[in-house]
């Protein structure tokens, strides 16, 4: 009887965008300058029980700079929120003044979805 190899118990099966892949944990990670990273920016709504969610991705900062930018960009909304996995999001779709409020911070920012 032939067996089957072990499969390895931390592998992705599905990821939602922005997810983040073979990237070393935060606190590893060099802020890069503002002008240098890539942001996108979404209303997301899946698993999320219909609630919509306005989520940034493309973030190369430590947890303590990404803690610091959620809890700026939630107060400015007037929302809650949470900082997922080098993503930020924002209770709500709040994908304009986001926009608006990393763009004067110097952040690159995409609009991305419909």
């Amino acid at each position: 009887m032939a067996t089957k190899p072990p499969q390895p118990k931390d592998r992705v099966v599905y990821a939602e965008f922005g997810a983040a892949t073979e990237r070393p944990p935060a606190t590893e990670r060099p802020d890069l300058h503002p002008q240098q990273q890539n942001l996108k920016v979404q209303a997301a709504r899946k698993g999320r029980k219909g609630k919509t969610v306005t989520v940034i991705s493309g973030f190369e900062a430590s947890a303590a700079t990404l803690a610091e930018l959620g809890k700026k960009l939630k107060a400015q909304c007037g929302s809650g929120g949470t900082v997922k996995a080098q993503t930020i999001e924002i209770q709500g779709d709040h994908r304009p003044q986001v926009m608006q409020i990393l763009s004067q911070l110097g952040y690159p920012v995409k609009l991305s979805g419909g």
